[in-house]
């Protein structure tokens, strides 16, 4: 395991050179396994039945724990987003799960959080204008128009402090776990790391999946409402 992101492969477009870096390709491997599985599930799921059993009811349960959990924070008239979150949460919690067998985390590198609290940022705007119109941009100069400056920091600041979030405690985890390695012998390395993993990867990993989530659908309420 190691700190430093690595860059794999140079690719060379029109003199224009675009790197491959560790993180692009391990987020191309849980795209990939994420895309076989949904491809995997669908063919299960072609011959649907009314009354699910067994993996059909596992199935429709997960989806729908989801949609109960959306809804309850996001409320009513947003279920048009719902499906762009749940994505969101697989990928955030596959990305953790996989560390498990030293794939690193494509979320332990801000580039990658920035970019999932930027789309967040970019549909909490689209639902303020959706719903509120006018009054959303009214709200950039509450409650009097010099506040504007700081208004317009504060929401600028939210996919900052959103995505610092994720990354910050993503790589702490990284970080404890790489100097366990480099600072304990051989034969210390059996066993205990695999209830670190456990802890930052599993249970720490989803735990900051949901806080992801869940302040990005708060964020997109507030704007909303």
């Amino acid at each position: 395991m190691n700190l430093e992101i690595d860059n794999l492969w140079v690719i060379n477009i029109a003199g224009i050179e675009i790197w491959i870096t560790e993180t692009i390709y391990n987020t191309w491997i849980i795209m990939l396994i994420l895309i076989v599985l949904a491809v995997i599930i669908r063919f299960k799921l072609k011959n649907f039945k009314i009354v699910p059993k067994g993996f059909q009811s596992l199935i429709e349960g997960a989806m729908e724990t989801f949609d109960n959990f959306a809804d309850n924070t996001l409320g009513e008239g947003f279920s048009d987003i719902v499906p762009w979150f749940f994505m969101v949460f697989v990928f955030i919690l596959s990305s953790c799960l996989f560390s498990v067998f030293g794939l690193r985390a494509p979320t332990a590198d801000w580039a990658t959080t920035f970019a999932l609290a930027l789309a967040s940022f970019v549909i909490m705007i689209f639902m303020g204008f959706k719903h509120q119109k006018g009054k959303y941009l009214k709200t950039f100069f509450e409650p009097n128009f010099i506040f504007f400056p700081l208004n317009l920091i504060g929401e600028l600041a939210k996919p900052v402090s959103l995505s610092f979030r994720l990354f910050g405690n993503m790589l702490s985890g990284t970080i404890i776990l790489t100097l366990y390695y480099a600072l304990t012998p051989l034969f210390v390395q059996i066993g205990i790391p695999a209830l670190l993993h456990t802890f930052f990867d599993v249970i720490f990993g989803a735990l900051q999946t949901y806080i992801f989530v869940i302040i990005s659908l708060m964020y997109i309420r507030g704007a909303a409402e």
